[in-house]
């Protein structure tokens, strides 16, 4: 036989029954459909490879297709080859094709904050990158490589965030990861192994960043925040808190910053202590009415760990991030990604390098930058024209707003954004479980909607404030 079964198309394991190999074929591939492990629309293989597969004639499984077909069981046309009905429904049991989720109403638009613009995604600008990246790959890109990640991305990483954010950074502090939960997971890791017991957290934040290092074996404790931000006195109640994680620039989901005198004093607070600070820098690079406000990392680099991403700059579909870490801590990090756990992409980084290297990520934040200001113009104009007992905040920096809610109505305005089919989320979303209830209030992305949808996305928003 001069065909090896490791050259035809998908497997079907298959038995036919008892009763001859026509009839016992044709048997199975029934029980396969009505049980549902060959889907409706699942392409069969042909008659060849099916034939050298269970070792019978050709012959045999071409008659079996046949009447099948026939029978209503399967379909064949001309370059689509053979595949199961599409009314061909399993039935009886619980077969895997029964195991749907209940139906529910999807929203017609959203303001669901989390993501940027995934529309303005530049396509051809990263396609360029990408080409150009993958032509320029030393052989060694496609071997395992460093754990740190690649050297191109962390030199081009360390040179971008000195100039865009005010950090210390030189290539061999940077350690590349898949966006910031995995370098929040890292971390964690890390300070768990030095026997930290405690990472602080804002009162306000996400609750899977928690969960993060939760579980690592480490406790959150919350700290509040105020108009001024993270209230990092309150780390001198916090005693076995062996470091915090803030989002300084732009506190989430507030959007204060955290105030110049706290800086200095989270970073004193650090010194004292033997302290760590795990900065979130998830959107630093957008702000319309200030002036940019610096890394954290700045004041102190042998005493933060700053985390940056392309997620809300790009798209956090790349799952491509970097941490800029005390000297000290780097190779701890890195064996803490182990072997088994490099995660992103020796491309993907050479892409990010080239894009960034280029000058094309630059250009991309600054039209995102006018971009995301318009859109926060327009809901700005909306609320004062149709909605002006609102009070709107967070909105000098970032791609969310909050939008304050009269006392008791933050549950209603979210039911009834709903069956006007929009999303929403409430401040109280993010609130810590030990956080006293503070304020009702909105958090809302005014930069994720698509172009198309956004005059209706208002128009639903406004409808249901009160």
């Amino acid at each position: 036989m001069t065909d090896s079964w490791a050259t035809f198309g998908a497997d079907l394991h298959i038995e036919p029954h008892a009763g001859g190999l026509r009839d016992g074929l044709m048997e199975a591939l029934r029980d396969a459909v009505r049980t549902g492990r060959l889907a409706p629309g699942s392409r069969l293989p042909s008659s060849r490879a099916l034939a050298a597969d269970l070792g019978i004639a050709r012959n045999t499984v071409a008659d079996a297709y046949a009447e099948l077909v026939a029978e209503g069981w399967l379909t064949a046309r001309q370059g689509s080859g053979t595949r199961v009905a599409r009314r061909a429904e399993p039935r009886g049991g619980t077969p895997v094709a029964r195991r749907t989720l209940p139906a529910r109403r999807l929203p017609t638009y959203s303001l669901m904050p989390g993501q940027p613009d995934l529309a303005s995604f530049p396509r051809a600008a990263w396609l360029r990158a990408s080409r150009r990246a993958l032509t320029d790959a030393p052989d060694g890109a496609f071997g395992y490589g460093d754990p740190r990640g690649r050297t191109e991305l962390r030199t081009v990483v360390a040179e971008y965030v000195g100039r865009a954010r005010g950090v210390y950074a030189d290539p061999e502090r940077v350690v590349i990861c898949s966006g910031f939960i995995h370098g929040l997971r890292l971390v964690g890791e890390v300070l768990a192994r030095r026997e930290v017991r405690e990472v602080a957290v804002d009162s306000y934040g996400l609750d899977f960043h928690r969960t993060a290092l939760a579980r690592a074996g480490l406790r959150t404790p919350c700290v509040p925040v105020d108009r001024l931000g993270t209230v990092v006195g309150a780390l001198a109640d916090r005693p076995e808190a062996g470091a915090v994680l803030m989002t300084p620039a732009h506190q989430f989901p507030t959007g204060v910053p955290l105030h110049p005198d706290r800086r200095v004093a989270v970073v004193d607070w650090a010194r004292a202590t033997g302290g760590l600070i795990v900065e979130d820098d998830y959107d630093g690079e957008f702000r319309y009415d200030r002036q940019p406000v610096g890394s954290l990392q700045g004041l102190d680099p042998d005493r933060v760990v700053h985390i940056g991403t392309v997620s809300k700059s790009l798209a956090p579909g790349l799952r491509l991030g970097w941490m800029v870490a005390p000297a000290g801590m780097v190779a701890e990090l890195a064996d803490a990604k182990g072997f088994s756990d490099w995660t992103t992409s020796s491309l993907d980084q050479l892409t990010l390098a080239e894009f960034i290297a280029s000058g094309a990520y630059d250009r991309h934040v600054r039209a995102m930058r006018l971009r995301y200001r318009r859109r926060r113009d327009q809901l700005v104009a909306a609320l004062a024209e149709r909605a002006p007992g609102i009070r709107i905040s967070g909105i000098a920096a970032g791609l969310h707003a909050v939008l304050e809610l009269p006392e008791g109505t933050e549950r209603s305005v979210i039911s009834a954004a709903a069956f006007q089919g929009l999303a929403l989320e409430g401040l109280s979303y993010f609130r810590h479980p030990d956080a006293a209830r503070e304020r009702d209030a909105l958090v809302i992305s005014y930069g994720s909607p698509s172009d198309s949808a956004w005059k209706g996305t208002l128009d639903a928003l406004c409808r249901v404030l009160p």
